[in-house]
């Protein structure tokens, strides 16, 4: 029995996936000559703010390991922290680029020729919050899980896609380049995230109160191995497994894989519990300051609207 150190003996390739890095500092070098350099190239285009280039280069970092460094590789391994890695890239991450990447970046980009047509199909708010939470239930069905954690073509555009989806999902609470007055209201923004916890709910509530473990990938020793293959070099792998007797999980935590199923979406539904939770207060504070600082506004648009009715009604009597 060893413990979680114990990915160590995968080696650095395994743990670390230089060239994904490498990648991810080209995105973060662009980011910066693009907002740094090439702005004024951009309609709209304004200086970088510093906190927007602080928080892209923490997201970039956060992807990394999410994709790229030891989380992954854990995720491959144990399921729990295949959760984690879901519930930290979708419901954390993908908000937070929308503070990160200047709105002038995002609206050039949404309005370039076909972009701007499916962006405005899957940003509408019935759609964007199905597809994202039909395309995450779907991945956890037992067979397709197993199916993607043993292709990696497949792995990686599943991803892809979720990825996509999670930002169409976001876009209608928090996307800026889109006028104040074409937002959906306050009121409308705080149900929209209630049901994108309820839509998630079913898949965490199948896993954690499942009385058996479902995933074949996390419990058939043959099964898991090919899942390795995913992010573990085949000649690294093989070494490990003659060296060790490896054949599962088992090597790097007490859980048993019902108790790391059952973990796995405990730690879903409670990292969306306390996201939403911050999310919806968020709304709400910003909701209330507007009414205060408006208030004089409001009950004059109210007044008018009012006087306005009775006019109508007046008429037609």
């Amino acid at each position: 029995m060893g413990n979680l150190t114990s990915i160590s003996i995968f080696g650095f390739w395994a743990n670390w996936t230089p060239f994904f890095f490498v990648g991810v500092l080209c995105v973060i070098i662009l980011y910066f000559l693009i907002c740094g350099k090439w702005y004024k190239d951009i309609p709209g285009g304004r200086p970088l703010r510093k906190g927007e280039a602080t928080l892209f280069v923490i997201l970039m970092l956060t992807i990394y390991l999410l994709e790229g460094g030891p989380i992954d590789l854990l995720s491959h391994i144990i399921f729990s922290f295949h959760m984690l890695q879901m519930a930290l890239l979708f419901l954390i991450v993908v908000p937070l680029l929308y503070f990160a990447i200047p709105e002038y970046i995002i609206k050039y980009v949404e309005e370039l020729p076909v972009i701007n047509k499916i962006v405005q199909l899957f940003t509408k708010p019935i759609l964007a919050i199905f597809l994202f939470n039909g395309l995450f239930s779907v991945y956890h069905i037992p067979l397709v899980l197993d199916t993607l954690k043993q292709d990696l073509v497949l792995h990686e555009l599943y991803t892809i896609i979720l990825f996509i989806s999670a930002w169409f999902m976001w876009h209608p609470i928090f996307n800026k380049h889109i006028p104040e007055e074409l937002h959906m209201s306050n009121i409308k923004k705080i149900l929209y995230i209630f049901f994108i916890g309820v839509l998630l709910t079913p898949s965490c509530g199948l896993i954690i109160f499942s009385g058996s473990a479902m995933y074949e990938t996390y419990t058939s020793g043959k099964a898991w191995l090919g899942a390795m293959t995913l992010c573990v070099p085949a000649d690294t792998l093989n070494s490990v497994v003659q060296g060790t007797g490896l054949s599962g999980p088992e090597y790097f935590t007490n859980f048993t894989p019902l108790e790391d199923q059952q973990t796995g979406g405990v730690i879903m539904k409670v990292m969306q519990e306390i996201v939403f939770g911050i999310y919806l207060y968020i709304i709400f504070m910003r909701w209330f300051r507007y009414e205060r600082k408006n208030e004089k506004q409001i009950t004059e648009d109210s007044l008018r609207k009012l006087q306005e009715q009775k006019a109508l009604y007046n008429q037609f009597r």
